[in-house]
């Protein structure tokens, strides 16, 4: 499951709206907010230099490194990021932001352990919090616990009832244990808060797939595709589709834009083989196939296609 976007800029501490009489501490609230300005005029770099400015004058200036892991964040620079973060929770043990966006980038950095030690933190730190929970089930889905990544959702989604990607992620797990229509139904009632969420769209265009319900996945991955092109899943998913409607060539392009722009994504690499089991190209599909069976046993459709290879 692709992990939801938080805009955690608007969590950016701008609240340094009023500062003590001593130099120092104006100019370091001050650094802050020019660097937030920078942040929200989508300059991360120049955001940096900013709040390096701020702990220059207080190198225990918790808010400051948060911001500038955010900033770091912005340029795909997690390892650095975390960094910052390790040092905003030093200089305030309670910082429960800096254990949240932490947390989410031990999951970006493959540290799934780790991020359930954060996700632990959170719940100690309040358990009222829709985060708290959320992360939870980010972490447990990623350690393949679905039944617990179920219930942490769900709690989230009690905590925060208005989120519809709280509900979409519900909805996403049901769909990993193959409960298609609880699936359904759940993204029905997130249609009544957000239709214009594409997630929910890119799921049920899905569970379409898995229906043999060719035509309407198309329909359901173009309406996602529609409200934001940015996504590459989105392209591999539709390319898989046409793939089955024996739109081969049109599938292979959308599969191949889906790798450009994310490389590392094995399930278009998958999708690739599939084109060349559909194509009897026997050699070039068990190039792709033999490396994914080795190391992702079991995704969908390797082993079945894998097989189909080793027989042309």
């Amino acid at each position: 499951m692709k992990k939801k976007t938080i805009n955690l800029f608007l969590a950016l501490f701008i609240a340094y709206s009023s500062f003590s009489c001593d130099s120092d501490e104006s100019k370091k609230g001050r650094f802050l907010l020019k660097g937030n300005e920078k942040m929200e005029e989508n300059d991360p770099k120049s955001a940096m230099g900013f709040y390096r400015e701020a702990l220059k004058i207080d190198s225990t200036f918790s808010e400051a490194y948060f911001n500038k892991a955010l900033a770091h964040n912005q340029l795909n620079q997690i390892s650095e990021s975390i960094l910052d973060l390790n040092l905003a929770i030093r200089y305030k043990p309670g910082y429960y932001e800096a254990f949240f966006q932490r947390g989410l980038n031990y999951l970006d950095n493959g540290e799934f352990y780790k991020a359930r030690e954060d996700a632990s933190k959170l719940i100690q730190l309040d358990d009222q919090n829709w985060k708290s929970h959320f992360l939870t089930g980010l972490v447990e889905e990623k350690l393949k616990n679905l039944p617990e990544a179920l219930k942490a959702f769900e709690k989230a989604s009690q905590i925060n009832p208005e989120n519809s990607d709280l509900i979409v992620n519900q909805a996403t797990i049901l769909y990993y244990i193959k409960d298609y229509e609880g699936s359904k139904e759940i993204l029905d009632s997130a249609m009544t808060l957000n239709p214009m969420e594409p997630n929910l769209h890119n799921l049920r265009s899905m569970i379409y797939f898995e229906e043999k319900k060719y035509p309407e996945a198309i329909n359901a991955v173009e309406k996602a595709i529609s409200l934001d092109k940015s996504q590459a899943y989105f392209y591999n998913n539709k390319g898989l589709y046409l793939l089955f409607l024996d739109q081969k060539e049109a599938g292979l392009e959308l599969i191949n834009q889906s790798i450009k722009m994310d490389p590392k994504n094995p399930y278009a690499l998958r999708n690739k083989g599939i084109y060349y089991v559909m194509r009897g190209d026997r050699v070039s599909a068990l190039q792709y196939l033999t490396e994914l069976n080795q190391k992702y046993p079991d995704m969908e459709l390797v082993a079945e296609y894998l097989k189909m290879a080793q027989e042309l």
